[in-house]
């Protein structure tokens, strides 16, 4: 496992447990971003980076009993919170990398990601993967219920032009992945992109 994955691993696992408890008020924004997907029933998403699965059921609700929702996560303490939580009902949890998904390619409708850009080890490799499951004309949600600015703010940083997420950078790396962002919001109460994987 790469040093990367330890980190990540590290850092998530020692806050699984009261993960949920730590941000109680996400629910809402959540489903308004998942809703964004455009799903329709009988769809097949993955939640990258899924952690305790909050966007589970509201990918289930979208996409009804015909769908397939997986949520992916590289931490086994956060997918055993997702599942303390009943969330494994709503989704198949998947202890995986995102950078290499036993999945088929373009097996996939949708993929649904919250506040993972930011721990990818390889932002323009890891975004081809996402885009290798995914059919043309699928969709990719990056989001976070809080913007860039609010999260740096509560991370004790300044925000810098050179931010994974800042608009032209992020523009740049899905076109260079496979991806064409159609939409780019950054507000303090959420962050959300949404793009398309091309052909």
């Amino acid at each position: 496992m790469s040093d990367d994955h330890t980190h990540v691993q590290d850092f998530f696992g020692a806050r699984a447990a009261d993960w949920d408890s730590r941000f109680p008020d996400d629910g809402p924004a959540y489903e308004a971003a998942a809703a964004q997907l455009g799903l329709r029933e009988g769809d097949r998403v993955l939640d990258a980076g899924c952690g305790t699965g909050r966007a589970l059921t509201p990918l289930r609700a979208a996409v009804g009993p015909s769908g397939l929702v997986i949520g992916a996560d590289l931490t086994p303490a956060m997918l055993q919170a997702a599942a303390r939580a009943g969330r494994d009902r709503d989704g198949r949890l998947l202890l995986t990398d995102v950078a290499a998904l036993p999945l088929r390619s373009r097996s996939l409708d949708a993929v649904f990601a919250a506040g993972l850009v930011a721990h990818l080890p390889d932002p323009a490799r890891d975004l081809r993967e996402l885009a290798r499951v995914v059919r043309p004309g699928g969709v990719l949600a990056l989001f976070h219920p809080i913007g860039r600015a609010a999260l740096a703010a509560r991370q004790g940083r300044q925000l810098t032009p050179d931010d994974l997420r800042a608009e032209p950078r992020l523009r740049s790396l899905l076109a260079g992945s496979g991806w064409r962002m159609t939409s780019y919001v950054d507000e303090d109460d959420r962050f959300l992109a949404l793009a398309v994987r091309e052909d």
